[in-house]
């Protein structure tokens, strides 16, 4: 476990890979969905460990409809799953979970195991977990605009600042580290605002293989990155040659 080197307060994550992994064992794609559920409740306690603040997971798509009815319907009643199961232990490990997305096009059922992690981690502060679920990056910003303009915000109060904190993820700062498994080289419409800054990691890594020596190879990369925020480091002045 690194102790001394740079860490990220914020951590978000594609979670990519389940349906390759399951299929590389013949396995239907619905068993990969079940180990990215394990390998997440990995990450989080790995994260605690490592005083990582915030972790913020990529679990379904604003696209992700366009996937078969019946994976659909499958990572929705792992949802109720996830959430019976794990909720409580986190809970007692001082997580806090958020579910930041539309909740209009899910069902009465999983908007209420969501309210119910919600309100079973409310005042947890060791970490916080936010969940995208039904999330785009595209979306956030129509949404995040929508209610300026119905709040009466006026163009002249609108900056950045502003407009962060209608973004679905106000409560946690930007995310310092954007890791990516199962080897694409793409965002996917993640945190289209947050990660203006984000330094980026892939990994080729299938998310249900995803561990504490994965993470500390994504948390060795990014101490080693130099962030300069678009600003320029002094240039270093070379030691005086010997007369």
């Amino acid at each position: 476990m690194m102790t001394s080197a740079p860490m990220p307060r914020h951590v978000a994550i594609v979670m990519d890979g389940n349906g390759r992994w399951a299929a590389r064992r013949h396995m239907p794609r619905s068993f990969g969905h079940e180990q990215g559920v394990e390998a997440l409740v990995r990450t989080v306690r790995a994260c605690v460990v490592r005083g990582i603040a915030y972790l913020t997971v990529f679990a379904f798509s604003s696209e992700n409809w366009k996937r078969p009815e019946e994976e659909v319907s499958g990572l929705m009643n792992l949802v109720l799953v996830a959430v019976s199961r794990y909720v409580r232990r986190l809970a007692e490990e001082g997580v806090r979970i958020c579910i930041v997305g539309d909740r209009s096009r899910v069902s009465e059922k999983v908007r209420a195991s969501w309210q119910e992690a919600e309100d079973a981690t409310r005042h947890n502060s060791r970490l916080v977990l936010s969940v995208a679920f039904n999330y785009g990056g595209r979306w956030d910003m129509v949404q995040a605009c929508r209610r300026l303009i119905e709040e009466g915000v006026s163009p002249e109060q609108v900056d950045e600042a502003t407009v962060a904190r209608y973004m679905a993820l106000h409560h946690a700062p930007d995310p310092d580290l954007f890791i990516r498994t199962g080897g694409e080289l793409r965002i996917s419409n993640f945190l289209l605002w947050q990660a203006a800054y984000s330094e980026l990691y892939f990994t080729d890594c299938l998310w249900p293989d995803f561990d504490e020596a994965e993470l500390d190879r994504a948390l060795a990369a990014y101490a080693a990155r130099e962030r300069r925020f678009g600003d320029v480091r002094p240039a270093v002045e070379p030691a005086p040659q010997a007369a």
